[in-house]
């Protein structure tokens, strides 16, 4: 499942990319990094990054990228009194305590450094969403719409800490275009979904691959990454 994540699940924006690297932060900390998408990245702009990962296998991907990686939660993970300069959290921050992911950045942030929390939401066109609402709704009504799915981000995310600046949002559209393998590949990597169990899964992603070649087998995905920055104090 990992390597499917890794193959089918999008990078970031090149312009978010490039506001992360602006500041050219000595040490990065990539909180979830997952497979590296944003590690591989910003270690292309040139940038010292380490990894912090709960799955192994994630972290895998992630090292045959190149990428320095260690396994485990975020919250519990040992720092070794090591500070960075800038923290990335890419959808991944929801598989984090709140109250203790936030005191850990806190720790470990230098004076002036800087976290990014970002999330992705996605749209398509209307007469995809209503083919891919009737096959939810007769195979698996409980689960996320991941195309009217609305970015996970959200304002207080610095409740109870004093330590960081005000936050500040910025928006990042984009957009591309997926075959029907690509989209079924994508949708086949969402927690919720694999939560179906095989039986139910293999059903919901037949039959999506049924609507998607009635319309011509091209999924016209609209994008827009939300990223919130802020300050250590």
């Amino acid at each position: 499942m990992a390597q499917q994540y890794d193959r089918y699940r999008p990078s970031y924006p090149e312009a978010l990319l490039d506001d992360l690297a602006a500041s050219r932060p000595a040490r990065v900390l990539d909180v979830g990094c997952g497979t590296g998408k944003v590690a591989v990245a910003l270690a292309g702009r040139g940038l010292s990054v380490l990894g912090v990962e709960a799955d192994e296998r994630m972290a895998q991907v992630a090292r045959g990228h190149g990428i320095e990686v260690e396994v485990a939660r975020f919250e519990t993970w040992n720092d070794a009194e090591r500070r960075f300069d800038l923290i990335a959290c890419g959808d991944a921050w929801h598989w984090i305590d709140p109250e203790l992911g936030i005191a850990k950045a806190a720790r470990v942030l230098r004076p002036g450094g800087v976290i990014a929390w970002f999330w992705t939401s996605c749209e398509v066109d209307e007469p995809v969403a209503e083919a891919f609402d009737a096959v939810y709704s007769a195979h698996a009504p409980e689960v996320a719409r991941i195309w009217r799915h609305p970015s996970g981000h959200h304002r207080d995310l610095l409740a109870g800490s004093d330590a960081f600046s005000a936050i500040e949002e910025r928006t990042y559209p984009s957009q591309r275009a997926l075959t029907t393998d690509e989209w079924i590949g994508l949708v086949a990597t969402v927690s919720d979904h694999l939560r179906l169990g095989n039986e139910r899964l293999t059903a919901l992603l037949r039959e999506l691959r049924v609507a998607l070649e009635s319309l011509g087998g091209w999924v016209h995905a609209r994008h827009e990454t939300t990223a919130l920055f802020t300050d250590r104090l």
